[in-house]
């Protein structure tokens, strides 16, 4: 009797054991079925099945980015806009892992988990998706690029509507480039989208954080004065700035991007209240994104670093990582008075839900800042800006606030040129953030960029 009883027991075991591990796979596999079906691999979703049937993607305006015709993909008919949009649509080799083709394959293929891939064109559901970009400010934010790596990034911090996305180095999806060993230099970081999947030095743009950070942490840094004579020594190593600045106050050591005077700040701030404000702002954070697109993570930890590397820190040196899209996010948090609205790019995939206008492709808004800190930061990037408009840089005429970075990448290279900020007005709130390597200084590099761009969707060419 008691064999009798223990053999149940196990036969009960195995029982619930399959059936839970049948759960469990069914569960899974409704949960992850898109993901799955559009892995690389799966060859079938790239041919007359998948890609070669594929819906249409559509700019902000309409304006067709990518269709299919006798089970081939075709791109935009204009060479510029093809380049300029490559890492937001994708080719056929689906290499660009963030781009729309890769990421929403299941949505432009007509895909039913319940009939799969194969379904009659008659019952197919509508497959094109329609994105949040405008072409028009692509492609002069591309041309403006001059051959240069980097991105540039414009959306409205209002709605979260990204408005131009574009990076480079960059080719043509309509012809592919073979890739080998011999011209592998040529294409180094071809396949990335610089907007999200990069990061680079800060540089002074990076003094944003290191603001408020000081903000918060010293209660009297507006009655604080700051020598400057063009070069600060700190455990026996210089901090350089571009020139001797004199004293200066708070804001006019912004304005005037003064290396010493925020060395010395972030000095006072401390490594941890350092760091801290950082994480507020996004660093260190792996849970941004852009629609389901997961923003690469920005980097700051000057923990233990001593002085030295703490003020070159506080300046957006040393070990500092910055990812465009998070700084176009960290303008908008200062537009906003705290609050970073979420970025997304995928205006209408297709779905039920988005034909309900009901918008899934974006994540929840972030506090950031409380609404003090952020008004003040606004008044530092205004100087800022007033001081960039006195040298020639125009947004369309629209009012702005902004800050330039010039960040040193050694090895005998051209600084990386940076160039953050937002618009201040009703009809075009665009929060905004450009990066040219090798490019030199922000102002001179980047802000042209930005004003392509904006250009662009200001006046609709």
């Amino acid at each position: 009797m008691k064999r009798i009883m223990t053999r149940s027991l196990v036969l009960w075991f195995i029982t619930f054991a399959f059936l839970g591990g049948m759960v469990y796979l069914g569960g899974k596999t409704i949960w992850f079925h898109n993901d799955w079906v559009q892995q690389p691999f799966n060859g079938h979703m790239n041919t007359a099945g998948g890609l070669g049937k594929a819906g249409k993607i559509y700019d902000r305006n309409n304006l067709t980015l990518a269709y299919s015709e006798n089970d081939e993909r075709h791109y935009s008919d204009d060479q510029t806009t093809r380049e300029a949009l490559l890492h937001v649509v994708g080719d056929g080799t689906l290499n660009i892992s963030t781009a729309v083709q890769s990421r929403y394959r299941t949505s432009l293929s007509g895909y039913n988990f319940i009939l799969g891939a194969g379904i009659p064109d008659s019952l197919r559901p509508n497959s094109d998706v329609k994105l949040t970009v405008d072409a028009a400010a692509c492609r002069a934010a591309y041309a403006a690029m001059d051959g240069h790596k980097g991105c540039c990034v414009v959306y409205n911090y209002r709605t979260g509507e990204v408005l131009c996305d574009t990076s480079t180095p960059s080719y043509d999806p309509a012809a592919p480039p073979q890739i080998t060993e011999e011209n592998m230099s040529d294409y180094d970081g071809v396949y990335l989208d610089n907007v999200v999947s990069s990061r680079f030095t800060p540089g002074s743009v990076f003094k944003i954080i290191t603001a408020a950070a000081a903000i918060e942490n010293i209660p009297d840094i507006d009655r604080m004065s700051f020598e400057c004579g063009g070069s600060l020594d700190v455990e026996g190593n210089p901090i350089t700035c571009e020139s001797a600045h004199g004293t200066q106050s708070f804001s006019e050591a912004f304005a005037n991007s003064c290396n010493c005077a925020f060395a010395q700040i972030a000095i006072q701030v401390g490594a941890d209240q350092m760091k801290a404000t950082a994480e507020k702002l996004g660093f260190n954070n792996d849970s941004f994104r852009m629609s389901d697109v997961p923003l690469v993570t920005s980097h700051y930890d000057a923990t233990g670093a001593g002085d030295n590397y703490l003020a070159w820190s506080g300046i957006g040196q040393y070990e500092d990582l910055a990812n465009p899209m998070l700084m176009a996010m960290i303008c908008s948090c200062v537009a906003n008075g705290g609050t970073a609205t979420s970025p997304y790019i995928v205006s209408d995939d297709g779905n039920l839900v988005d034909k309900l206008n009901i918008t899934v492709n974006k994540s929840k808004d972030v506090e950031m800042l409380a609404s003090g800190t952020a008004a003040r930061l606004r008044e530092l990037m205004k100087g800022s800006a007033e001081s960039y408009a006195y040298r020639g840089v125009s947004l369309a005429g629209l009012d702005f606030y902004a800050k330039t970075g010039t960040a040193e990448v050694g090895q005998d290279k051209e600084p990386t040129a940076w160039f953050v900020g937002f618009t201040n007005d009703e009809k075009h709130p665009y929060a905004f953030a450009a990066v040219v390597t090798e490019g030199g200084y922000g102002i001179t590099a980047a802000s042209p960029v930005v004003e392509a761009a904006i250009g662009a969707l200001v006046n609709g060419k």
